[in-house]
């Protein structure tokens, strides 16, 4: 896994996710921070990958999203 400049570009973007580029240059983000577990229980994944970093973040916001929608007293909790 390598950081680059694009990968670092997009970390503000996603505060709380540590975005990678494989060497094969797939990304990948793993939150730096879990879920609660009943907000994985619900589906929301700690670590994502895509093919390009446009994707990676649409697979973040998604993670985001579940997790927001499946118990939002959970997740706003400190």
């Amino acid at each position: 896994m390598t950081h680059d400049r694009t990968v670092a570009a997009a970390r503000p973007v996603f505060a709380g996710w540590r975005i990678m580029r494989s060497d094969a240059g797939r990304f990948w983000a793993t939150r730096e921070r879990p879920f609660p577990r009943a907000l994985e229980d619900a589906g929301a994944h700690r670590t994502v990958d895509a093919d390009d970093l446009v994707g990676l973040c649409q697979v973040i916001a998604e993670q985001e999203g579940i997790a927001e929608q499946a118990c939002p007293a959970v997740w706003t909790a400190p």
